[in-house]
């Protein structure tokens, strides 16, 4: 099983990243996926994410309204567009896959730097 992430980059505040996840290797269609973030220091989070049967989604409340996560089981990838970025969702941001009956992967992450 492999998650790649890709999209991660340099945006000055204010700006607009899409980050995507491509999934090979597992049933994508059964499994919840998530993108996490995490900063030096500090505890790996939960942004956002979607799960597998009724497509509800999650946000961590400092990214509602900004962030939107979305999946296509047709292509196994699951994108998150991020709008009005400041400073503090910069992080390594990590892409994730949970069955939630314990099995799940992870991506290897992608940078997201917001600055000026």
């Amino acid at each position: 099983a492999q998650l790649v992430e890709s999209g991660g980059g340099l945006v000055q505040p204010g700006g607009s990243l899409t980050l995507s996840c491509s999934a090979s290797g597992f049933a994508f269609r059964t499994f919840a996926m998530s993108w996490f973030r995490q900063v030096p220091g500090k505890e790996r989070e939960l942004v956002a994410s979607v799960d597998n049967i009724n497509y509800r989604t999650y946000y961590l409340e400092s990214v509602k309204g900004r962030f939107t996560i979305s999946r296509d089981n047709a292509k196994n990838t699951v994108t998150l567009r991020m709008n009005a970025l400041t400073p503090d969702d910069a992080a390594m941001y990590y892409c994730n896959a949970d069955d939630e009956l314990g099995l799940g992967y992870w991506g290897q992450g992608t940078q997201v730097t917001v600055s000026a």
